[in-house]
């Protein structure tokens, strides 16, 4: 007697294939532009949300560790950068580990904001290691301009 084979064992195997396919050429362009994806560059490890409230951009970022002071946050445009770096210095002439595990942690976040904001009313606060920045939304210019013809 011959063995027939599971119609649905060939399905499942055959999808698998094709899903194995899609995520590794969705990889390969996420590597190649993250953002053409809406996403952003940094360490993963480092959480990210940003949100629209309507009349601003609210992002929040998890820092865990990082003081005020070892937080860049820079606004180009429309682009949001926001870099960290912790230093652990100690003298280990002074110290005995049992065990170390705490160093030098570092990060860099980049973000295309949707729309243009207000660079001079942008506000950010640290609080138990997330990081918070409200970006107000430029207001629509409505007025009409005269528009001359040379």
């Amino acid at each position: 007697m011959s063995k027939r084979t599971n119609p649905f064992e060939e399905l499942l195997e055959r999808l698998t294939r094709q899903l194995q396919s899609a995520k590794r050429s969705s990889e390969r362009a996420t590597e190649m532009n993250p953002e053409r994806f809406g996403m952003s560059v940094g360490s993963p490890e480092t959480g990210i949300d940003m949100t629209d409230s309507g009349d601003e951009f609210v992002v929040v970022v998890d820092v865990p560790g990082f003081e005020q002071d070892d937080i860049d946050i820079r606004l180009t445009k429309r682009k949001l950068s926001i870099d960290g770096e912790r230093e652990h210095e100690i003298d280990d002439s002074e110290e005995t580990y049992l065990r170390r595990e705490r160093q030098t942690r570092s990060f860099s976040r980049q973000l295309t904001l949707p729309d243009p904001v207000d660079a001079e009313a942008v506000d950010a606060q640290l609080n138990n290691g997330v990081l918070t920045i409200h970006l107000p939304k430029l207001e629509p210019d409505e007025a009409a301009h005269s528009i001359d013809i040379e």
